[in-house]
């Protein structure tokens, strides 16, 4: 299914988080935190300023960012989760 969101949101896919700490020991699905990073699957347009000019998202598909802990609304996209979020919830892009 192909979906693209309107103005200055982004559909993300979350990385999936380790289930092993350093020092080896497993940790349970019950214990452990959604991830805070996700990986940009699609953006919109932008962000309508006043003048009624569209200002070009700073993110781009295909980034790795890192964004808020209660950030975004989950959806299912072809039995996936996914998060939709606004770009003022990103913290930041990870560049590697």
């Amino acid at each position: 299914m192909k979906f693209r969101p309107l103005q200055d949101r982004l559909v993300v896919k979350r990385v999936a988080e380790e289930s092993k700490t350093k020092g080896g020991l497993f940790i349970p699905d019950t214990a452990k935190e959604k991830p805070l990073e996700g990986k940009v699957i699609s953006v919109g347009n932008g962000k309508v300023q006043e003048d009624g000019k569209v200002r070009p998202l700073d993110i781009k598909a295909g980034d790795s960012i890192l964004f808020s802990k209660y950030a975004g609304t989950e959806i299912k996209l072809d039995g996936e989760d996914h998060l939709i979020l606004r770009e003022e919830d990103v913290l930041g892009i990870i560049e590697s």
